[in-house]
């Protein structure tokens, strides 16, 4: 940690202790803790702010560089915006503003308010890039503009998730509906898009409403890419009767980790259980063929649950050799 800011956390760590602990002395002890939470919280809301900057510069660009010059709409509170500004005389940055305001009032109530406070930041950051930031035309080609441009708005809408916010808020709204309608979110993205793309066609072209949801889907796209990551995961769950060498095969063949938990069965001609072993670990999709592959040269009876892994944190998934457990 830098000297300078290891200093300022300890003061700021000291205040908040002098606060609960009045006329007693402070000791190290005490104080590193919170400090090393300080610390987290600090480094946590810097790279988080680095990822809403990179996306509002990205959407900003995906909508000057390419969808505004050439009145191109998208899904979404963006597409609303870029709708009521090819009929109205106000500005996007305005319009940005003012279309996110009910959504985000909204997430504060639904998600919490630092999400909103964040959200609201990213929303007031990206009007003022699209005001004051002057990107070039880039192309005049329509499919370039619907493909490119849904590319970098999804890019800055992905980025700026990653981040703890959002630069498009229907999502909320999205969020907020399909608990209230046991409806799942991207059924309700869906409705409120072809709702968006039915009033283009009618105010603008039909054309320009079927180039609106080729951005749509270039953008959807790109925010699962940058949301969910380059690489996919696959949590593996195998039940064998030979689970001491499927153990052994995936941390000493394969130098994978995996987590192995006790359990019983509950099948059998009498209903009687048995004792075994269960075996879970985290593979990438490339490496699924070959586990599979050594699994059945095992036991081919065994049983395995396969699911993609949406998120990961910590552990040993990617470390080689693999010498613990995650």
């Amino acid at each position: 940690m830098n000297p300078f800011l290891s200093k300022i956390l300890i003061d700021v760590a000291r205040k908040q202790l002098e606060k609960t602990k009045i006329d007693k002395p402070i000791s190290k002890k005490e104080i590193e803790p919170l400090v090393r939470r300080l610390h987290v919280e600090l480094s946590h809301a810097i790279k988080e702010y680095i990822f809403i900057a990179i996306g509002v510069f990205s959407a900003g660009f995906g909508l000057k560089g390419f969808l505004l010059p050439n009145s191109f709409i998208d899904g979404g509170a963006t597409g609303i915006s870029l709708l009521l500004e090819n009929v109205t005389a106000l500005d996007l940055s305005v319009l940005l503003i003012i279309v996110n305001g009910p959504f985000i009032y909204l997430a504060s109530k639904t998600i919490g308010n630092k999400f909103a406070i964040k959200s609201i930041i990213a929303i007031a950051f990206l009007a003022i890039v699209v005001h004051f930031v002057d990107y070039p035309t880039i192309t005049e080609d329509k499919l370039l503009i619907a493909v490119f441009g849904g590319f970098f708005l999804g890019l800055g809408i992905g980025m700026s998730m990653r981040g703890g916010s959002v630069i498009d808020g229907t999502e909320v709204l999205a969020i907020y509906l399909g608990r209230k309608l046991s409806l799942t979110i991207g059924d309700v993205l869906l409705l409120i898009n072809i709702l968006i793309f039915s009033v283009g066609a009618y105010v603008l072209s039909m054309e320009t409403a079927l180039y609106a949801i080729l951005t749509y889907l270039s953008a959807a796209k790109t925010v699962d890419f940058v949301v969910d990551g380059v690489e996919e995961y696959v949590g593996v769950t195998i039940i064998s009767n030979k689970h001491k060498e499927m153990r052994i095969m995936l941390t000493q063949k394969l130098r994978r980790a995996c987590t192995i938990y006790a359990g019983r069965g509950g099948y059998g001609s009498s209903g009687e259980s048995y004792d075994k072993d269960i075996i879970y670990t985290i593979v990438t999709r490339l490496e699924l063929a070959k586990l599979q592959t050594e699994i059945d040269k095992i036991d081919r009876n065994a049983f395995v649950v396969m699911g993609v892994v949406k998120d990961l944190k910590g552990g040993m998934i990617k470390k080689k050799p693999l010498k613990n457990q995650h």
